[in-house]
C-alpha cells in the first residue's frame, strides 16, 4: 500500500464555516468543480463535475458537525480508479478562530499520487479562499 497524501492548510474562518463547504453542494461548487450534488449522511453520496467534464464520485463514510468529514473518493470512467477506490478524510482543527484543515487521500495507485496531490493543494487553497469571504474564480 503506498502512503498518503496529506495536505494542510490554516483557513482564517471558523471550523463551522469551513465545514460547510464539505457538506452543502452549493458551497462545494464554490472552490471544486462547477456541479456538485453532495448527500451528507453516511453512506450519502457525493458527485463533482470537474471544469473539463470527469466527474469524481463517492459516498459519506463519517460526518463530525465542524470537525471531520471522511468520504469514498473516485472517478467516473476511469479504469484504474473507480468511484469509492480511495478514501479522503479531512479533519478540521480549531486554531485561533480559524481553521488548521488536514486532508488526508489513502490507497491511491502509484501514478495518481502526483495528481491528485497537485489538485489538493489547488484546491484547498480555493476553499480557503471561499471560507475567508473571496472569490476564487472560475474553477478551469
Amino acid at each position: 500500500m503506498n502512503d498518503p497524501i496529506v495536505v494542510t492548510r490554516a483557513i482564517g474562518a471558523p471550523p463551522a464555516v469551513v465545514y460547510a463547504y464539505l457538506i452543502e453542494g452549493s458551497k462545494w461548487e464554490r472552490w471544486q468543480g462547477v456541479r456538485a450534488t453532495v448527500e451528507p449522511r453516511p453512506g450519502g453520496e457525493f458527485a463533482v463535475v470537474m471544469a473539463n467534464d470527469m466527474t469524481a464520485q463517492g459516498k459519506f463514510v463519517e460526518l463530525v458537525p465542524d470537525r471531520r468529514v471522511v468520504f469514498t473518493w473516485g472517478w467516473t470512467d476511469h479504469p484504474d480508479l473507480p468511484p469509492g477506490s480511495t478514501t479522503v478524510e479531512i479533519d478540521l482543527v480549531d486554531s485561533d478562530g480559524g481553521t488548521l484543515l488536514t486532508l488526508t487521500h489513502r490507497d491511491l495507485p502509484p501514478e495518481e499520487i502526483a495528481p491528485h496531490t497537485h489538485g489538493w493543494n489547488r484546491y484547498l487553497t480555493r476553499l480557503g479562499a471561499v471560507a475567508e469571504g473571496g472569490d476564487p474564480g472560475p474553477d478551469r
